[in-house]
């Protein structure tokens, strides 16, 4: 990476002006301890280079994106900010004439960051020093969250996302522009405008659709045979995508004669950008919708420190908060007291977790009554090592064996309820109540019995559940809800260093210090 002399351009401003600096801020440690926290060897890996050194020395970019995630600015503010605030150029080091670089640097040390083999370097930096203080030392609680970021491109409707996915695959493929000069007449797809119609003509719109679409099918089954680069292997299979998602066949079609209309509905997972191809539709609720990705984070509830976070799409089971959840707790030291919410509490989630060793308040999911205000299924006696359920009025039926494809079992009353004083508290099928038992059904309705009915437990989530919505409200603050990249990678990254942040903020405010070749916390003083 080569070595950096640490020339400054005019005087030193923490030298000249440190009574400028704010005491006990951000910018007054990183003058101080910048090279303490950041080392230069912490970056080598990313310039692996023996032919000279990068125009800006890593340390200094680290200290800039790690303020300029703490402050939510763009890249063009964040160099503004390094020219002419005596608190940045202290922070990172410049000296008082110093005209900083250019924003497109701070994008390419994120680039070389999300692409390194550890792209959470920043995070992790901060995560050192953190165990190095012992603060989070005897703390054993973990409180989880997740909440929604909005993407940073525009929700496209199918007509935009079709056109703009057909010129991805006119521009990327070799070979495509020629297929589709013959084969897509739809739309001049050179014209950088959407396609001049009676937008307010229903059956002007349902028309347009199918010839759209009849173009995508047409170019995806005339492309040449080749061998496919990244960025046209990921065109043709956007196209690909978005030409089905949103459509089926026509009311009176069996979809063989190409004619197709909108679907009715939204498709699951639905893309909703050829921008941003991973940002999803989310509901954090059954009547909020936001676009974009799901922050995950795990916080210790008495400090406010972020333990671990991550950024992932907004669908998908994979995705869902409690497999992230998993992975936000599996690099804790030893067994903790994990705090969530009902995301968190499947039965899954829940074996995991206890066969890891961490005691568990997460709070239960409520169960449904088939009928409103009836009996629900913590009112029926169910022994699954007997296999039998015993309902409310006292009949006993078998349980099924496990099958299908999420391994269910079931317990049918049948006959048993025709003419059962009960029955109206119970069920208004025909032919009786059926009792569905999912996997960990044991698990669960211990989980159920403890949260109504331990205060001890009930104590403890009012008090440390709480705080993670302080720490979602720090992670979006100075508009911080809105992401500035696209795509998983980056805004992961992002994520890391943001919450890196917001804790080297904290542990400064608790007193945070570096005595010889030791990070410790300074007892507060008066």
């Amino acid at each position: 990476m080569g070595e950096w002399a640490g020339e400054t351009v005019g005087p030193d401003v923490w030298e000249t002006c440190r009574e400028l600096i704010p005491a006990g801020s951000v910018f007054a440690f990183l003058a101080e301890h910048r090279g303490a926290l950041f080392p230069a060897e912490t970056f080598e890996d990313m310039y692996p280079s023996a032919n000279g050194r990068p125009s800006m020395p890593p340390q200094i970019l680290a200290a800039a994106i790690t303020l300029q995630a703490l402050n939510g600015l763009s890249d063009f503010e964040t160099v503004q900010e390094l020219r002419c605030d005596l608190r940045w150029k202290a922070a990172c080091g410049l000296g008082l004439h110093d005209m900083a670089f250019d924003p497109s640097l701070l994008a390419y040390f994120r680039r070389r960051l999300a692409r390194s083999v550890r792209p959470n370097r920043v995070f992790e930096t901060v995560r050192e020093v953190v165990k190095a203080t012992g603060v989070l030392k005897g703390k054993h609680r973990r409180a989880l969250d997740s909440t929604v970021l909005d993407d940073a491109v525009a929700t496209q409707d199918t007509v935009t996302q079709i056109i703009a996915a057909v010129r991805a695959v006119i521009r990327e493929v070799p070979g495509a522009a020629e297929v589709a000069a013959v084969q897509c007449t739809a739309h001049d797809y050179s014209d950088p405008g959407k396609p001049r119609i009676a937008w307010n003509d229903e059956q002007a719109r349902a028309t347009l659709v199918d010839a759209l679409v009849s173009d995508a099918l047409r170019l995806l089954g005339h492309l040449p045979e080749q061998e496919l680069g990244e960025k046209a292997a990921n065109a043709v299979g956007i196209l690909a995508l978005v030409a089905g998602q949103d459509v089926e066949p026509a009311e009176d079609s069996d979809g063989r004669d190409g004619r197709w209309r909108i679907t009715r509905g939204t498709a699951q997972d639905r893309m909703v950008s050829t921008v941003d191809p991973e940002a999803r539709h989310i509901h954090k609720t059954r009547t909020h919708q936001q676009d974009g990705f799901k922050a995950h984070l795990a916080i210790e509830p008495e400090t406010g420190l972020y333990t671990a976070v991550a950024l992932r799409p907004g669908s998908g089971p994979e995705h869902h908060e409690a497999t992230v959840g998993l992975d936000l707790l599996a690099e804790e030291d030893g067994p903790v007291d994990a705090f969530g919410d009902t995301a968190y509490s499947t039965g899954e989630a829940r074996q995991a977790l206890e066969d890891a060793g961490h005691r568990l308040f997460l709070k239960p999911a409520p169960l449904r009554a088939a009928v409103p205000g009836g009996f629900t299924l913590d009112d029926f006696a169910i022994d699954t090592a007997a296999a039998t359920v015993t309902c409310p009025a006292g009949h006993t039926v078998p349980l099924s064996d496990p099958g299908g494809q999420h391994h269910q079992r079931k317990a049918a009353f049948g006959k048993l309820c025709a003419g059962c004083p009960l029955r109206e508290r119970c069920t208004k099928a025909k032919a009786g109540r059926i009792l569905t038992i999912r996997p960990h059904h044991d698990l669960l309705a211990a989980a159920r019995r403890q949260a109504a009915t331990d205060p001890d437990w009930q104590a403890d989530y009012r008090r440390w559940r709480p705080p993670v919505e302080r720490a979602v409200a720090w992670l979006v603050h100075h508009g911080n809800r809105k992401l500035r990249y696209r795509g998983t990678i980056a805004n992961d990254t992002w994520l890391h260093t943001r919450a890196a942040a917001l804790n080297l903020r904290r542990l400064i405010n608790l007193g945070l210090t570096r005595t010889g070749d030791t990070w410790h916390l300074a007892p507060a003083t008066g």
